[in-house]
């Protein structure tokens, strides 16, 4: 924990003072906010776009492909989507089904999802660069009824498994000729109308399905509702603070939760603008991104805020940045070095968030009108109640680590694991807690604090310790880039940790600096530390989202295969 203090960056924001905001709101109050919920049936297309359309007849998506951009009004959206919606309906697709959308980045993803949401059909996002054989279990896992890909990407789909899929949709022709039911979308779109009145339904009609992998298990396909729209709105009011005028880019790929709800529903659900990027990260892009479209409000990851660090002290000052007033960021911890390099170069404060595939939305933000202590990741959102816990369920006093728990319900929760109902259950008490399986601790002012997942804990004396404070204590040594640890159970033995070392470039390793790195963190943190081994690495496994994959280091050391590609590229282990 670090006890510095950094002041709100303003007093004006939608949420206002964090205790009076907290004492007022309501889930019910919340509802009201939108044009049906209540009625018949919702549909999130209907709050996120069609009520836009008179009143603010504005880009709703801007979709930048390195200096190439096309802009969507909500009124082309809503005519676009509705034209999906016919296409899919029209091959035979019903509410419930399925739809897999496995693109590189492409306005189609969110053309797909806004077609599937207004017709009832639950859509799938699939990062395009998965293997065979992830395609292979998700295939079998869900059983979708079609797939969304380009021709390009048909080769990496499992041929076994594609007897059980009617439909193979292709966002572009040729086509590859080697599937039935082949189809190219845009000769297809043409023959439809552009006119559908959304599908009502239950608000808990699932909306998406979206594959995560755990630190055990096989990936789970979470589910989520057309209900989540409440929370949507609200972290997007409160947390990243959008108002009408913003422009908002969250720089997270569709297939990753961030990406679904905060590049699309949660911006649009306030008629807001939202900006996409479809390049890979280089910070001349990024930055660039920032300046063309004059972002106003910017989620990000600490990934990428690494990689701008190490484009230099000097890029930032060639761009017009003046329109972004407001950064958050998820994804991992936010070590203070990236806080205060942010702070120092971009002119704002990064407000850390916590959240998970299975929340469903934002639960514990630091938030603009709040003061925030670097290294926390804030207080819960308005409505929602968090506590840490023992393993009997208890709440544990102050500043006292223990397992992250938020009470239940809320309307942006998970309502299934797809085909796995003992697992979705595992999550909950008797007692109504959602156990995230995250270690934690709380301090004297109510701000959380990230310790590690919950598998990754050791004794050190009389204490349990998680791996993120050893970690910090490892980058803080010169010449470290980033680190890792894991515990290991040697038969005989007590549990010692390993650390895994990624050395800054150009840094000689030897077992000098094994010894070192040893010493210095026996020095800062605890003569008991069992730490007993340090193994260099160029770069540590890392999701998609830049989530650091502790799965794929244990996986090494128990000798069992990891397939690389898929541990730098899958779901956030969140």
């Amino acid at each position: 924990m670090i006890k510095a203090r950094v002041k709100a960056e303003t007093t004006a924001s939608n949420m206002g003072s964090y205790s009076d905001t907290c004492k007022r709101f309501s889930w019910t109050d919340a509802e009201k906010a939108f044009d049906k919920y209540g009625s018949d049936g919702v549909n999130i297309v209907h709050e996120a776009i069609d009520r836009w359309v008179e009143s603010r007849n504005k880009p709703a998506l801007i979709f930048e492909n390195g200096g190439d951009s096309r802009t969507y009004t909500f009124g082309e959206l809503k005519e676009i989507s509705g034209r999906w919606a016919h296409l899919l309906t029209s091959m035979g697709f019903k509410a419930g089904d399925r739809l897999f959308i496995c693109l590189p980045p492409s306005p189609e993803i969110y053309h797909a999802m806004l077609g599937c949401a207004r017709a009832g059909i639950i859509f799938c996002p699939l990062y395009p660069n998965l293997g065979y054989h992830d395609l292979e279990m998700r295939i079998q896992d869900a059983g979708p009824r079609g797939i969304l890909t380009h021709p390009d990407l048909a080769e990496r789909l499992p041929l076994d498994s594609m007897v059980s899929v009617d439909h193979l949709l292709f966002s572009q022709a040729p086509l590859p000729g080697v599937f039935p039911s082949e189809i190219a979308v845009p000769d297809a779109l043409k023959e439809m109308g552009t006119e559908m009145t959304p599908l009502w339904h239950d608000p808990d009609a699932p909306l998406y399905l979206i594959y995560t992998s755990g630190s055990t298990g096989p990936p789970k396909g979470v589910i989520h509702a057309h209900r989540d729209m409440v929370g949507h709105l609200v972290t997007a009011q409160y947390v990243l603070d959008i108002r009408e005028d913003t422009v908002l880019w969250t720089d997270g790929a569709p297939a990753w939760i961030t990406g679904t709800v905060y590049s699309t529903f949660a911006p649009w659900l306030l008629g807001a603008t939202t900006v996409i990027q479809g390049k890979p990260f280089s910070a001349s892009t990024w930055y660039q991104t920032l300046e063309k479209h004059k972002v106003s409000v910017w989620y990000t990851t600490p990934t990428n805020i690494h990689g701008l660090m190490e484009a230099g002290e000097d890029l930032p000052g060639r761009y017009d940045l003046s329109g972004l007033r407001h950064m958050a960021c998820v994804g991992g911890p936010l070590i203070p070095d990236r806080f205060y390099w942010v702070k120092k170069h971009l002119k704002h404060s990064v407000h850390d968030t916590w959240w998970m595939t299975e929340t469903g939305m934002i639960c514990l933000a630091n938030f603009p009108s709040m003061d925030i202590k670097p290294g926390s990741m804030g207080k819960p959102i308005p409505g929602l109640t968090a506590a840490v816990l023992d393993e009997k369920g208890e709440e544990l006093p102050l500043l006292t680590m223990g397992e992250l728990a938020l009470k239940t319900p809320w309307p942006a929760l998970m309502t299934g694991i797809w085909g796995d109902e003992g697992r979705y259950q595992a999550y909950f008490t008797e007692k109504g807690w959602f156990l995230t399986g995250d270690m934690a601790l709380m301090d004297e002012e109510g701000y959380y604090y990230h310790q590690g997942r919950m598998d990754d804990l050791i004794k050190v004396g009389e204490k349990l310790v998680g791996p993120f404070d050893i970690e910090q204590v490892i980058c803080q040594y010169p010449g470290v880039n980033e680190a890792a640890i894991i515990s290991k159970n040697a038969e005989g033995e007590s549990p010692h940790l390993k650390a895994f070392v990624a050395p800054q470039k150009g840094v000689p390793t030897s077992n000098r600096l094994k010894q070192e790195i040893k010493a210095f963190v026996r020095a800062n943190l605890s003569e008991e530390v069992p730490l007993k081994e340090v193994e260099f690495m160029d770069q540590l496994p890392r999701s998609a989202a830049g989530k650091l994959l502790r799965r794929v280091l244990r996986a090494k050391e128990l000798g069992l295969p990891v397939d690389d590609s898929r541990g730098l590229t899958a779901e956030d282990e969140a």
